[in-house]
């Protein structure tokens, strides 16, 4: 699970200039320039945390002496009260860090607890599916929130359209039909890439099987139509259920024998957990 250090310093740079800009005229009215304190960041809800590079790269980013000592690791399961972190020092710099070092671990919070959440009923029908995100990532944010997705059980589909061939119901038609499409990319792609190809309906699975593409994708099938191409399919290319599936049907899509269940809503429909940061000032720091 890896975050690019340099990209997400230039994110967090990025933040904290749309937050704070030329400075936070509320401290600056309220609070003495020279203020030190400790914040408590806590959980007031059940579920898995994400980010805590994130949070320290925040603080950090707004004065490179703020203390940040954590008290979890990525992808442990808090509740309401759960201690993720302390940060002690300027009482000035914590307060322009707290909203943008919230927002982001409370979203990818949010994505790894709703992760966490599906890929365990998945795998009580089928211990092998593996839950995957798509592309339906917040703009400059695909990184951490596929990282948040690996870190609440999940794995990432691919990264952008540079990684793997995706080819799709549009790809088809301007094709002029899905195994010109399959030849095509196999013409011009690497061999070490994968070709996909998204299906709709049990006459496209065959297609897919004689053009011999890697992974098939079962595009909004019905939970009957997708059994009888898990069977025609066997062994021939990797499976994978998209569209429609939720966590009311999720176990059900698991139990027939798919390989990779993907889901756009891990990523873009997604209630961010809960968490907070109260601040102790007017104390000694480290006291």
């Amino acid at each position: 699970m890896y975050i690019n250090p340099h990209h997400l310093q230039q994110q967090v740079r990025q933040w904290l200039e749309e937050d704070v800009g030329p400075g936070d005229v509320t401290c600056d009215a309220t609070v003495p320039a020279e203020l030190q304190g400790k914040a408590i960041l806590h959980s007031k809800a059940e579920g898995i945390f994400a980010g805590i590079p994130v949070l320290t790269a925040v603080f950090h980013e707004v004065d490179p002496t703020l203390k940040v000592n954590t008290f979890i690791q990525d992808g442990s399961r808090i509740s309401k009260g759960t201690i993720i972190a302390e940060v002690f020092g300027n009482v000035h710099a914590i307060l322009k860090a707290e909203r943008v070092a919230l927002n982001i671990v409370q979203r990818l919070s949010g994505i790894a607890s709703k992760t966490n959440r599906l890929a365990e009923k998945a795998k009580s029908r089928n211990a092998h599916v593996r839950l995957v995100d798509t592309r339906k990532t917040t703009p400059g944010l695909r990184m951490l929130e596929k990282y948040a997705v690996r870190v609440g059980g999940g794995s990432n589909h691919r990264y952008g359209l540079f990684d793997a061939v995706l080819i799709k119901d549009n790809h088809i038609k301007a094709a002029g039909g899905l195994r010109e499409a399959v030849r095509m990319a196999r013409e011009t792609a690497p061999h070490t890439m994968t070709i996909e190809v998204e299906v709709e309906n049990l006459e496209q699975v065959s297609e897919a099987l004689e053009s011999k593409a890697d992974i098939i994708m079962f595009d909004n099938m019905s939970i009957e139509m997708m059994k009888q191409a898990v069977v025609m399919i066997g062994s021939a290319a990797v499976t994978e259920a998209s569209g429609g599936i939720s966590i009311a049907n999720i176990a059900e899509v698991a139990a027939i024998g798919v390989d990779v269940i993907s889901m756009g809503s891990l990523t873009y429909s997604v209630e961010a957990l809960d968490i907070s940061l109260d601040l102790y000032a007017k104390k000694p720091v480290y006291s």
